[in-house]
């Protein structure tokens, strides 16, 4: 038997078996799961991502990751040290209306006005049960859109296309 064959008759299935899996968890798999994601959940496979005045705006964000809001009128995320990734895109209930008097003297917007907002925009981490939060970005893009006037003197750089 020559050196050749024994080296094919070795290798040949290790070589097979490695070229098939590459093909299998590297190509196929990655395909199965992306396709089933578009199909099923199909924003949060695209990243969630959050326009300016409806879909036709300009890109801002994601609903999925933590904005970094420094404006004394925005809702800020929480601070770091409570969130361990340091992304996460949503406060507490508690949180949220702990930061309205702030929001209420840079915009002259009325607490009970915001306390309206933040009410309209809670969410649960599940359907009934589950602890309630407000994500900071659908939170402050509520603001922009039902506040307009207010934010275009606060902030103009905003609305500029």
């Amino acid at each position: 038997m020559s050196i050749k064959n024994e080296v094919k008759r070795t290798y040949g299935p290790a070589l097979r078996l490695a070229i098939v899996s590459m093909l299998l968890c590297g190509f196929a798999f990655p395909l199965l799961v992306t396709g089933f994601a578009q199909v099923i959940l199909h924003d949060q496979a695209n990243g969630s991502i959050a326009h300016l005045n409806g879909s036709n705006g300009r890109s801002v964000g994601s609903y999925l990751i933590a904005q970094n809001f420094s404006s004394p009128f925005f809702f800020h995320s929480r601070n770091v040290t409570l969130s361990a990734s340091g992304v996460d895109p949503d406060i507490t209930l508690e949180d949220a209306l702990s930061q309205i008097p702030r929001i209420s003297a840079a915009t002259n917007i009325t607490q009970s006005d915001l306390s309206r907002l933040v009410g309209q925009n809670v969410e649960r981490t599940s359907w009934v049960f589950g602890d309630e939060y407000v994500n900071v970005l659908r939170m402050n893009l509520v603001l922009i859109e039902s506040y307009q006037s207010t934010y275009q003197k606060l902030d103009p750089a905003l609305f500029a296309q």
